[in-house]
């Protein structure tokens, strides 16, 4: 397969020799930390894999523990390939494929809060802890109106200042956010979603020839079944592999 792939389309999409995949543990559906050795296991992982095994050359991962960490992290030339959600601010720099996954976004409130749909948090007065620079902080702040998002590094962080100073929402994605809102009886996940986020593999802007070689892998991943495959071995089972999208 890798033979396949002309030899200036290799150069586009690793200029360094060897593969450098971002991959962001600050979102569990994509991406887990293998216990023993570190490594990244899930989606995310396994797709980088396998997209270093076609072209033929060694992959490195740069690893994250937030969203937004991997995209300053684009500025400094540190990775090829990226696991990321699509939004308007990251395609202003990065070139996307078709998502490959969707996931949703969700709530959490104390248990005793009057909120009770996600249409009822866009009020003066409420406060919404996100991850900075997380596809949903970003949604967030260009849709919400009168709440008003305060922002951590990473989704932990956001969920631990939530607590610790009372706002009135935190915000994240749902199967982390039930697990949180599990875990802390004092909470309770909102049901339904504030957005759907679309999961793409994404590399920087101007390396033309090796993005259309990165959308069609991700296409022919999904269509073969090996992102449904990928989320059953890593119990991600409430994600949903994204529609076909054309090329």
């Amino acid at each position: 397969m890798a033979d396949a792939i002309p030899p200036h389309v290799v150069q586009a999409l690793a200029p360094t020799g060897q593969l450098r995949a971002a991959i962001n543990f600050g979102n569990t559906v994509l991406a887990q930390r293998d216990p023993v050795t570190g490594e990244p296991r899930g989606v995310s992982g396994e797709l980088a894999r396998e997209f270093a095994k076609r072209l033929g050359i060694p992959l490195q991962f740069v690893t994250f523990d937030a969203a937004g960490k991997v995209f300053e992290a684009l500025k400094r030339g540190e990775w090829d390939i990226a696991f990321l959600a699509i939004d308007p601010v990251r395609a202003a720099e990065i070139d996307f494929t078709g998502p490959y996954v969707l996931i949703e976004g969700a709530y959490v409130v104390p248990k005793d809060s009057p909120i009770q749909t996600t249409d009822e948090v866009d009020r003066d007065g409420i406060r919404v802890a996100a991850a900075k620079g997380s596809a949903y902080e970003l949604h967030l702040t260009r849709t919400l109106k009168h709440a008003k998002v305060v922002t951590q590094p990473t989704g932990s962080e956001a969920c631990e200042m939530f607590l610790r100073d009372k706002l009135e929402v935190a915000a994240g994605v749902k199967q982390p956010m039930a697990k949180f809102a599990e875990e802390h009886p004092e909470t309770r996940l909102i049901p339904g979603r504030f957005m759907a986020i679309e999961q793409a593999m994404g590399m920087p802007k101007g390396r033309d020839a090796g993005v259309r070689a990165l959308r069609a892998f991700v296409e022919e991943m999904k269509a073969s079944g090996f992102v449904a495959r990928a989320l059953e071995r890593s119990g991600q089972n409430e994600a949903v592999v994204a529609p076909p999208t054309p090329i």
